[in-house]
């Protein structure tokens, strides 16, 4: 508190954006620029390719298209599929509806939560990994589940967790787990 009562902060250095991140927002704004409603796809590109919205990228993106800063900062916090944090390359869900939560996927969170150094909706340091939680994602029969991007990973033990993660640390897609097979999509790779 500062000696009048009011509450201070300390902030994080001021953010910027590069050069070349200004230049392809340039592009998205101009691509888009002519079309109703051109906002929602300008963020989902400008998304895709930093991986969140910063605040100097939704100024950019809201100077370019004539639009209040408050306007776009309104529609990025409404909807819950932008992001104004970054995320890791990897996003990780730990299933925790009925059955998962059972059969041990607190566990298994709580152990994901240690392993990544990390709370829910926290990514690690290394932008390798965002942990997430889902209520069910439809394969009760082989609780716990993990979601590892878009693969499945059936009957999850906490144990067994590192060895999951080290197959998303690498480079490029994860590479094949013991007892998987060939199918990426639905993986029992942490028995």
């Amino acid at each position: 508190m500062s000696a009048h009562g009011t509450a201070t902060r300390t902030t994080a250095p001021a953010e910027t954006l590069e050069p070349e991140q200004h230049q392809f927002i340039d592009r998205v704004v101009k691509a888009h620029h002519l079309e109703h409603g051109a906002l929602i796809p300008v963020l989902q590109e400008v998304q895709k390719e930093f991986g969140y919205l910063s605040q100097p990228a939704i100024d950019r993106i809201a100077s370019g298209l004539g639009i209040p800063f408050s306007e776009v900062a309104g529609v990025v916090t409404f909807y819950s599929f932008f992001n104004t944090s970054p995320r890791g390359k990897h996003i990780v869900r730990v299933c925790l509806g009925t059955a998962c939560y059972v059969r041990n996927g607190k566990q298994v969170l709580s152990d994901l939560q240690r392993e990544l150094g990390v709370t829910v909706g926290e990514t690690s340091e290394d932008r390798n990994f965002t942990l997430e939680v889902g209520r069910c994602f439809g394969a009760c029969g082989l609780a716990p589940v993990v979601m590892i991007d878009d693969d499945v990973h059936q009957r999850v033990k906490p144990a067994r967790l590192r060895e999951l993660l080290s197959h998303y640390q690498a480079e490029g897609e994860p590479t094949a787990t013991p007892g998987n097979g060939s199918q990426p999509k639905q993986q029992e790779g942490a028995r």
